[in-house]
C-alpha cells in the first residue's frame, strides 16, 4: 500500500529531519512508527500526506510510493482523493462546528453524497459517544472525544491509507485503550491500512502488526510487533522497563551506531 524508499527531508534547506528512512505499510495492516520527540515521525507523515511545504520542508532524496505510484510532489487535496488521509497531532477539529458537521466536512472530496449519512451512522457505531454529542460544538468536547471525532472525520474520506499522528496525546488512559481498540476494529472490519505514530509504544504495538523505531531521523530497528515487545533492549530503551540499568541502554546505543 505504501512504500518509502531512502527518504531524506530538510527544513529551511539546512535542517536535516529524515536521513534516508525506508518503510513499508502492507495492505490491510497496522504499522506503528515509534520514537521520542524529534525523531522524525511526524515529518514522515507530513511527507506522505504532502504537507511538508507548509512547514518549510522539502524532500531532497528518495521516493514515496502509494499503490505502486510515486506520489512525491502531489498536492495534499489530490492525495486525499487518491485515498490518503492524515489525522494530525493535536486533532485539528473545527471547534465552531458540531460533531456531525465535522464528520460531514471529512467527506468533502467524495462524490457519493447519498452515502454520507449512512457512513456517519457507521462512525457512531465505532464511537457511540459521538452520537450522543452529535449536535454539540466540537470545541466543548473532551480531549478523548475530540480524538474520536478526528479519527471519525478521517474515516469519512473513505481512505485506503489512514495516517494517525499521536492519537493518545493528552488523553486519559481509559480512553486511550478504547480509541486503540477501535483503531484495530476499523482495520479488521474495513480492511484499511493504517500507519500510526505514537510515543506510547506499548499501546501502539498491542494493536500493530509491525513496528519501526526511529531515532534522530533514522529507522534504528523494525520487526513484528510481538518481536519488538519481547526484545529486552527495546523494552528498556523505549518502553520504560528496566531503565535503571543504564549500562544496557548504553550498549544498545552503541549497537545502533554500529548499524549506521
Amino acid at each position: 500500500m505504501l512504500r518509502i524508499n531512502n527518504l531524506e527531508v530538510v527544513y529551511q534547506k539546512i535542517i536535516i529531519a529524515l536521513r534516508g528512512i525506508s518503510l513499508d505499510v502492507p495492505e490491510g495492516k497496522i504499522v506503528a512508527l515509534l520514537g521520542s520527540n524529534g525523531a522524525g515521525k511526524s515529518t514522515t507523515l507530513k511527507a506522505v500526506s504532502g504537507l511538508l511545504a507548509g512547514d518549510g520542508g522539502q524532500i531532497i532524496d528518495g521516493s514515496i510510493e502509494f499503490q505502486g505510484e510515486v506520489i512525491d510532489g502531489i498536492t495534499p487535496d489530490a492525495l486525499v482523493r487518491k485515498g490518503i488521509f492524515l489525522s494530525m497531532e493535536g486533532r485539528r477539529i473545527f471547534k465552531g462546528l458540531t460533531v456531525e458537521e465535522n464528520l460531514t466536512a471529512g467527506a468533502y472530496t467524495r462524490k457519493d453524497r447519498l452515502n454520507i449519512k449512512g457512513d456517519i451512522e457507521k462512525i457512531y457505531e465505532y464511537f457511540p459517544k459521538l452520537k450522543v454529542l452529535n449536535n454539540r460544538k466540537a470545541g466543548f468536547l473532551s480531549g478523548g472525544e475530540q480524538q474520536m471525532l478526528a479519527i471519525g472525520r478521517g474515516l469519512m474520506a473513505k481512505p485506503k491509507l489512514l495516517l494517525l499522528d499521536e492519537p493518545s496525546l493528552g488523553i486519559a488512559p481509559l480512553l486511550v485503550k478504547e480509541i486503540f481498540q477501535n483503531i484495530k476494529k476499523i482495520k479488521q472490519e474495513e480492511g484499511m491500512s493504517i500507519l500510526v505514530v505514537e510515543q506510547n509504544a506499548n499501546v501502539a504495538l498491542s494493536i500493530a502488526d509491525y513496528g519501526y523505531i526511529m531515532e534522530n531521523g533514522r529507522v534504528v530497528m523494525h520487526g513484528e510487533s510481538a518481536e519488538i515487545l519481547a526484545n529486552k533492549d527495546i523494552s528498556e530503551h523505549y518502553l520504560g522497563i528496566g531503565n535503571e540499568n543504564s549500562g544496557k541502554e548504553k550498549a544498545f546505543r552503541r549497537r545502533q551506531r554500529v548499524v549506521w
